[in-house]
């Protein structure tokens, strides 16, 4: 077996894998980057049920036929595009550079963390909130969910050992609800805001 990779995190061994890329070849998956990216930009701009195939399809330069072959409707895209964004976050995480990335403390890590989540959850809300609120209790079976779990609570391990690490996870992910953050943003309150009052319980939890 070849170790020239060097020897990996904790979080690097333990942490699961959201999903394996199928292979593509590169037009494909130019095409399907410039698709995710315009469904993007203009689910931000209008709203994700405001937006038509046909659109996503014009802002990309490709043809309808290409976006329904790949996404086959409109949910089946918001899906790739959360999935592709959370894969993103999970590289970072894994090999990324530090605080989000290994070698920083933990509690840098958990920081940078919660940071890095609610800028996605902001940009990204109104899917977070169809995927969480799919059926009752989906928020916590989504393998998303569980991978994130899993790499808070190896964090707070390496912190705070007294703790109970899986609970005081599940503790730090839960204003990290999309229906929250939703309300929370709806109220009035600033992602600054947000990102503050939850980087000052984590750290008062963990410090």
């Amino acid at each position: 077996m070849n170790d020239s990779t060097g020897p990996q995190s904790a979080s690097q061994r333990d942490l699961p894998l959201l999903g394996e890329p199928r292979p593509e070849r590169a037009d494909a998956r130019r095409n399907r980057l410039k698709v995710l990216e315009a469904a993007e930009r203009l689910f931000a701009e209008q709203g994700v049920k405001n937006v038509s195939l046909d659109a996503i399809a014009a802002a990309a330069g490709v043809g309808k036929g290409t976006v329904f072959r790949r996404f086959g409707d409109r949910a089946g895209l918001a899906v790739a595009l959360l999935d592709q964004r959370e894969q993103e976050l999970q590289a970072k995480i894994l090999s990324g550079p530090p605080p989000l990335g290994p070698g920083a403390p933990a509690v840098d890590r958990v920081v940078a963390f919660l940071d890095a989540y609610l800028e996605l959850l902001d940009r990204h809300v109104e899917l977070f909130m169809d995927s969480e609120n799919a059926s009752d209790g989906a928020r916590y079976r989504i393998g998303s969910y569980r991978l994130w779990h899993r790499h808070i609570a190896m964090l707070v391990e390496q912190a705070k050992p007294e703790l109970d690490a899986d609970y005081a996870a599940h503790t730090i992910l839960a204003p990290l609800a999309a229906d929250l953050h939703h309300a929370l943003r709806t109220e009035g309150f600033d992602l600054d805001r947000l990102k503050t009052g939850l980087r000052q319980v984590a750290t008062a939890m963990l410090g």
